[in-house]
């Protein structure tokens, strides 16, 4: 009896077990496998995001360029609060009110306009606010156009590093 019982609990390890095999007997799903297929989805997602490095400003560099009256750029909050000097805070672009306020806005502008975009809610790697801006910005095919680089938020980033704010 504690043969069968033994040999039938060995049979059903074996079609269970061997169910997830190929046929050289390896595991279906390799882990080099699935780690692969992670790294692939981390570049597919890196390539997906609407802006390029180049178009990635440092805040030092936008501290500069405000303190600069005579620059003609033109800066959009896009949820933090027109925190930056002499920026329109157009509200959050993730709600679509909001992001028709800044095409409103965008619509005044020539296609070559020096335009910044920020928000500062969180990083911008998290936040519901600049991809649909950013997009925007390029499906009305404008020329110059950068995501100011806030790797925290508008507070870390921005305000505790000593840069200008509106009153």
């Amino acid at each position: 009896m504690m043969n069968k019982f033994f040999y039938s609990v060995v049979c059903i390890l074996f079609i269970i077990f061997g169910a997830c095999k190929n046929e050289a007997g390896e595991p279906s799903v390799s882990k080099k496998k699935v780690v692969e297929k992670q790294e692939k989805t981390t570049k597919t997602n890196a390539r997906q995001e609407p802006w390029s490095e180049q178009q990635l400003l440092e805040p030092r560099d936008l501290a500069q360029i405000v303190g600069n009256s005579q620059d003609s750029l033109v800066i959009f909050s896009l949820g933090a609060g027109g925190i930056i000097p002499g920026s329109k805070d157009t509200g959050p672009s993730g709600e679509e009110q909001s992001l028709n306020n800044l095409r409103q806005e965008l619509e005044k502008l020539p296609k070559d306009s020096d335009i910044v975009i920020y928000c500062g809610c969180c990083p911008f790697n998290n936040c519901p606010n600049v991809r649909p801006a950013f997009t925007l910005l390029n499906e009305m095919q404008f020329t110059n156009h950068q995501l100011l680089n806030l790797r925290d938020n508008i507070k870390v980033d921005w305000i505790d590093k000593g840069y200008p704010v509106a009153n």
